[in-house]
């Protein structure tokens, strides 16, 4: 005798399991694609953060410097500004008096008249990376700021500077007057990793400097205890 299963026994055929399958396969793969999505959103979100703190560090560090300039006529060789902007990047060097807040100040005691010299340099690995090194006035060489310079930003796509001089009627792209200063300077700092889209004018931070700073004429400089600190004058050695 053929006995009839119930109709709640009923079991699921091939094709409805497959179709089952089917169905959970589309969901988990919608899922996942969600959630990696939110995962690359948030990677580009950190990278953009950083690229923008960096990229603020690097230019307090570069306004900072060039607000406190130092020059005197009298001992214009050592207070050369000298701009190279031959090459890919951009490059200066120029002494300033810098404050105690300065990034690496600590490392020079009370010696606040130093030459800065800020370049963009390949690191190990690959990327550009700006740098700054100092160096008091007059002194040798500092080992392991040449060796060590301090790295101000990193992945630099564009680092470069214009100048406005004395009788200037646009921006030039050289600074050939080492013994004198351009009334303005206007640069533009780009960082960002390699595989992005080309750099564009609206990249990155431009900015405007005005010099605050004046060369300071042979016959305001004195000489004696006080001409060290100011820059020094016939008989100060400086």
């Amino acid at each position: 005798m053929r006995v009839r299963s119930a109709p709640g026994d009923r079991a699921f055929t091939l094709i409805e399991i497959m179709i089952a399958l089917a169905i959970f396969a589309t969901v988990i793969a919608a899922i996942y694609s969600c959630f990696s999505a939110i995962v690359r959103s948030r990677s580009v979100a950190h990278a953009a953060a950083a690229d923008a703190q960096r990229e603020r560090i690097a230019v307090r560090a570069l306004e900072e410097a060039l607000f406190s300039v130092q020059f005197f006529q009298e001992n214009a060789r050592y207070y050369s500004f000298v701009a190279d902007t031959s090459g890919d990047f951009a490059s200066l060097s120029f002494v300033s008096r810098l404050p105690a807040s300065f990034p690496r100040s600590g490392n020079f005691d009370d010696q606040s008249l130093r030459r800065l010299t800020f370049s963009v340099e390949s690191g190990v690995d690959r990327g550009n990376r700006l740098t700054l090194r100092q160096n008091p006035i007059l002194f040798e060489a500092n080992v392991d700021e040449e060796e060590n310079p301090l790295v101000l930003a990193r992945d630099v796509r564009e680092f470069v500077v214009e100048f406005w001089g004395q009788n200037s009627k646009d921006w030039e792209p050289e600074w050939l007057y080492t013994n004198q200063l351009p009334k303005m300077i206007r640069y533009s700092l780009v960082i960002g990793h390699g595989d992005q889209r080309p750099v564009s004018p609206g990249d990155g931070f431009v900015n405007v400097i005005t010099l605050k700073s004046v060369p300071i004429p042979s016959s305001m400089q004195v000489s004696g205890p006080g001409a060290s600190q100011g820059g020094g004058g016939k008989g100060s050695g400086k």
